[in-house]
């Protein structure tokens, strides 16, 4: 016989908490690049810079050469579950695509580490696909052993391309 399901002794937490901000040279989401590759292709780089309480999480990164950066795309869509992408024909399901349009507006990317100053809490990393001022979620180091997926494709149905 199964138990009936009961609801978790705590409920779960739905908040996000931002732990800093993203700095580029991007001022609107017009001006930002649509993706990490143009970006990093119109130079110079972005800069993380957490909050007083969160810079004590940054002990021990300097041993990493990149990291992963959780962001908040706090403008854009959110309702939007069907696109019609520029760089593929036809729809596609926002799940498919990397378009920062979805219901939880989180983006990625994995950056090189150029400086961190952990007592003021910055790190400048390569250059991001955000606008000046984008809220941060989280870092994380990246492994190359666990992170790196060298047997992942993408079907050549068209002309996918990162978003």
């Amino acid at each position: 016989m199964i138990d009936s399901p009961t609801s978790p002794p705590t409920p779960p937490d739905q908040e996000v908490t931002f732990i800093g901000t993203v700095w580029t040279p991007w001022e609107t989401r017009a001006d930002c690049p649509r993706n990490v590759l143009e970006a990093r292709a119109r130079g110079g780089h972005a800069t993380v810079e957490l909050e007083p309480f969160y810079r004590a999480g940054l002990m021990g990164l300097e041993r990493y050469s990149h990291v992963i950066l959780l962001y908040w795309m706090d403008e854009a869509e959110r309702d939007v579950l069907v696109q019609f992408p520029r760089h593929v024909s036809g729809a596609r399901g926002v799940f498919s695509i990397r378009s920062p349009a979805r219901p939880n507006p989180i983006a990625l990317a994995v950056a090189r580490i150029l400086d961190i100053d952990a007592e003021i809490g910055r790190i400048a990393v390569e250059q991001l696909d955000c606008r000046n001022g984008t809220p941060l979620i989280d870092i994380k180091p990246y492994f190359p052993s666990i992170d790196s997926a060298p047997d992942a494709v993408v079907e050549p149905r068209g002309t996918d391309q990162a978003w």
